[in-house]
């Protein structure tokens, strides 16, 4: 799948809110790629755009293309969606707690997807989601298929979720904050799951979360977003060894450490995102950066190359900024 210019709006009484601002990457067949960033910096309206989950209005694409197989899901129409939601591209969500039909026994939202999109009888369905339920480790799938959501905890709904998503054996999964509100012990069973299901199927992972212990776990890229931007892009080595974009290292400062001394203090970032009402025309962490310019107030940095996988935007690693210091421009 490859995403080009994403720009993603939503319009209010207030006025438009870019919520996404020119987003391009590309997530390669068994790839696990992930976005992170900080809350309302665009990683999950990204996700939902590409499952075209979005309600037009208020949300509208203001430009950009998303590719997957080669044809660009933005001109497909709704009926077209529906047969690629669910089976070529699936989404496990960040709240198992919300996203299950409380009025329904969980093998029967499983079997509603597997009818109709594999087209089996009811028979055939229902023993499908038995076995996907044991595939995730759920115990005693045959008796929990015919069980309500809210007989099931919070990791088993997880699993649910997963054999949801991966029912129809789908090439894209998109897996938006999946180990939220899970306990340690239970986030690292997902993850384990989500490993072993990607070995099995070769399938294609965009994870999305706020946990850089699990972006290091799990990812093959790193894409680190703020203000509805790309800030910086490489291999999770690239990244957690060495970051470049101001914002990607105060990210990882902040992730207390095993080897931290007792005496000194988790790092926070001061200041608050900016507001996507009026976003900056220059660099968008330039208010909350210790190392900012004045050209950085109001002009976007271009990509600069640090290795042929890895790539930031910013002033600081621009040829021309050797030796400059705070309050100069280049």
């Amino acid at each position: 799948m490859e995403v080009k210019d994403l720009a993603v709006s939503f319009q209010t009484y207030f006025g438009e809110v870019e919520a996404v601002r020119g987003v391009s990457f590309y997530v390669d067949r068994g790839e696990t790629v992930a976005l992170v960033g900080e809350s309302g910096c665009g990683k999950s309206v990204t996700a939902n755009s590409i499952m075209q989950l979005l309600p037009v209005p208020p949300a509208f694409y203001k430009r950009g293309q998303i590719f997957f197989e080669g044809e660009d899901l933005l001109q497909k129409s709704e009926k077209e969606m529906q047969k690629i939601r669910g089976n070529k591209i699936s989404m496990i969500f960040q709240d198992p707690m919300t996203s299950l039909n409380p009025t329904m026994k969980v093998g029967k939202q499983i079997v509603e997807g597997i009818i109709k999109h594999q087209k089996l009888s009811k028979d055939e369905a229902k023993k499908k989601a038995i076995e996907m339920l044991d595939l995730v480790a759920v115990p005693q799938p045959e008796k929990r298929v015919n069980q309500y959501p809210h007989e099931f905890s919070g990791g088993m709904r997880q699993r649910v979720m997963i054999a949801l998503a991966m029912v129809s054996n789908p090439e894209l999964l998109i897996a938006d904050e999946p180990t939220t509100a899970l306990d340690v012990t239970v986030q690292a069973q997902i993850l384990d799951l989500m490993k072993q299901i990607q070995r099995k199927y070769g399938t294609s992972i965009i994870l999305i979360t706020h946990d850089l212990g699990v972006v290091a776990d799990m990812s093959d890229r790193v894409i680190v977003m703020y203000g509805g931007m790309l800030m910086e892009e490489g291999t999770s080595y690239e990244i957690f060894k060495n970051p470049k974009h101001p914002y990607t290292r105060k990210l990882l400062d902040s992730v207390p450490r095993l080897d931290m001394d007792r005496s000194e203090s988790l790092h926070s970032i001061a200041g608050t995102p900016p507001d996507l009402y009026k976003p900056p025309k220059g660099c968008p962490f330039f208010e909350r950066c210790d190392e900012a310019m004045v050209i950085c107030k109001d002009h976007m940095p271009e990509k600069e190359y640090h290795t042929d996988t890895h790539y930031s935007l910013c002033w600081l690693n621009h040829p021309m900024a050797k030796g400059a210091t705070e309050g100069s421009g280049i």
